[in-house]
């Protein structure tokens, strides 16, 4: 009994594996765009897309930041603040974040929001 419960596995393994659906050709898109097909490009688009990641990280990080900041002075205070200088001169954050190159850092605040646009 033991070795039939045993060999389910390897039986369904093996059926999957034989099967035409299951096989890798079936599997393989062509969803890459074309920049990508030239192995040449790889390093290239590699270090465009690195690069891009670390703007896109240190955008997300500086809003958290700042939007945990005004989440802290709203509970502290009880209203929304200002202006983000507000949020430095109560001691919510040591100083504020510098926007990255090319944008700036905009505060709503009639709703507290943050975001980062270009100048």
């Amino acid at each position: 009994m033991k070795s039939l419960l045993c060999l389910i596995p390897i039986v369904a393994l093996l059926l999957t594996a034989c099967s035409k659906e299951g096989s890798p050709s079936s599997l393989q898109t062509n969803a890459a765009p074309a920049a990508f097909e030239n192995p040449l490009n790889a390093p290239a688009d590699y270090g465009k897309a690195l690069v891009k990641a670390q703007k896109s990280a240190e955008k997300t990080v500086d809003l958290a930041a700042l939007t945990k900041a005004i989440e802290m002075f709203q509970v502290d205070k009880g209203r929304l603040p200002k202006d983000l200088n507000e949020l430095v001169t109560g001691k919510f954050i040591g100083q504020m974040p510098p926007a990255p190159p090319g944008m700036k850092i905009v505060y709503d605040a009639s709703t507290g929001e943050v975001k980062v646009q270009p100048q």
